[in-house]
């Protein structure tokens, strides 16, 4: 004889809605999900101690192994400003026809540097620190701007050696030197907006960062940082479009202004056209919007 055995009928699971709706009453939520850009930003406010604290800590160990230690953070912009001044200004002929050329270049390879630094660091922050991201829970964009913070603090202690080249070469302290404070906030603002593009792109494709210096050794050919884009830019061999792109370009806008703010030779009428809006544009356009593009992928960093 068979013997029929009653199986109970097979239990739905439940549907997405119903995991949401339930979630939802318990006051439950996705583990790393993005929250939105207003508790975002007060999240990162709130972890701004430790994004500070971080930067110094990265700034100290950076030349910890040197027995020079960090005398190397001025050392190394002065020794880029003295290679560039045998070969552009020597070799080249490029100090012709700008006054007070030592100063001149000094003051641009420092600032480009802040800015060259920013997107070195800001490329690697999310994909050369993996095991931090993946160990804590904190908002990701600590890291890159952390990394610019140290960058700035890097870039004032070099500032107290060009104090001491201009003084040295007749410079006078004027009133303009305070403009060097809204010029280096614009300027903080646009790098640590690029680093943050740079950083979600480096962390989904690694090998942005060995392109980057490629790209940013052309970046500071076209910037003026060695030679005077105000006298090139008076030939008339440059189409316009040519002409309009080196005036408005980020980084010489933003060693345009250090100049002007520090170098009494260098006029307002050496600057381009409407610059501080332009300053104030780049800084805000690539600032904000940095920081939306990279909060974007936030539940993503340390998950590929």
């Amino acid at each position: 004889m068979s013997q029929v055995l009653d199986t109970p009928p097979p239990t739905q699971a439940p549907a997405d809605d119903d995991l949401a709706a339930l979630a939802a009453r318990h006051g439950l939520s996705v583990s790393g999900a993005r929250p939105s850009l207003p508790d975002y930003v007060r999240q990162l406010w709130a972890r701004r101690h430790f994004i500070t604290a971080f930067a110094t800590a990265k700034l100290t160990a950076q030349y910890s192994e040197a027995k020079l230690g960090q005398v190397w953070q001025v050392m190394t912009p002065l020794l880029n400003a003295a290679v560039y001044y045998f070969i552009f200004g020597v070799l080249l002929g490029t100090k012709k026809g700008v006054p007070d050329y030592v100063p001149f270049l000094v003051t641009g390879v420092f600032v480009w540097t802040f800015t060259q630094s920013s997107i070195q660091v800001g490329t690697r922050a999310i994909s050369g620190n993996l095991g931090l991201v993946r160990a804590l829970h904190f908002p990701r964009a600590a890291l890159p701007i952390s990394f610019c913070i140290q960058q700035l603090q890097q870039l004032l202690f070099s500032m107290a050696a060009l104090v001491v080249i201009l003084l040295c070469f007749g410079l006078p302290v004027t009133a303009s030197w305070l403009l060097v404070i809204p010029a280096l906030i614009l300027q903080f603002l646009f790098n640590a907006g690029m680093a943050m593009i740079m950083a979600r792109m480096g962390a989904k494709t690694p090998d942005i960062a060995q392109l980057m210096p490629f790209v940013l050794r052309t970046w500071m050919y076209v910037s003026g940082v060695m030679w005077s884009i105000d006298k090139l830019t008076k030939k008339d061999h440059l189409p316009h479009i040519v002409t309009v792109l080196l005036r408005t370009n980020p980084a010489a806008v933003y060693i345009d202004l250090m100049r002007y703010a520090l170098i009494a030779s260098f006029h307002a009428k050496q600057l381009p056209p409407h610059v501080w809006p332009v300053a104030v544009g780049w800084a805000l356009v690539v600032g904000v919007g940095g920081f939306i593009y990279f909060w974007k992928a936030e539940e993503k960093y340390g998950r590929g």
